[in-house]
């Protein structure tokens, strides 16, 4: 007797939304808790950012995630972004990944930042997309006269990946 058994894995786009968001969510933590920002807030909404965050990526509008740090004298500096790239129709055999330690190992160089540091999270949009809780229009600060660097791929997953930019002085 012979038997024949079949095995199917599906990814969907919800679970690299989600994955993503996670990834990125959790590197904002790491970065302010590198900075000794105080990230009481983000935790605080962690459930309702992330949440949006995902739905945004899961409807494929979502461009960029940006962590803004304002230092007491109105100076934002640095800046980080995640900018979210997405792969029409995914890749089934496409492993979910992480790696923030290229990022991590950025954020332990940089300048420290003076005691009453604080942070702000943006999210710009590739089109429209659709309205979630605790979030609302904002103006991101000025990015003139800061140094960019590219960091690389921070995550991905069978529908997309998530890279991270440093702008700073």
């Amino acid at each position: 007797m012979t038997y024949t058994s079949a095995h199917t894995t599906t990814y969907t786009r919800t679970h690299t939304a989600t994955h993503l968001a996670d990834v990125v969510m959790s590197s904002i933590a790491e970065i302010l808790a590198t900075l000794g920002i105080d990230s009481t807030s983000l935790y605080r909404d962690w459930q309702q950012d992330a949440s949006a965050i995902s739905a945004w990526i899961e409807e494929g509008s979502l461009a960029v995630v940006v962590l803004e740090c304002t230092r007491p004298s109105g100076v934002t500096d640095p800046i980080f972004e995640f900018a979210v790239t997405y792969t029409a129709g995914g890749y089934g055999d496409k492993k979910f990944t992480a790696d923030n330690a290229s990022l991590m190992r950025y954020a332990a160089k940089l300048k420290a930042v003076p005691s009453g540091t604080t942070f702000r999270l943006f999210c710009t949009f590739s089109g429209s997309h659709s309205s979630q809780p605790g979030w609302s229009a904002g103006t991101r600060a000025s990015t003139d006269g800061l140094r960019t660097r590219t960091i690389g791929t921070l995550a991905g997953g069978p529908h997309g990946t998530a890279t991270t930019r440093l702008l700073t002085s």
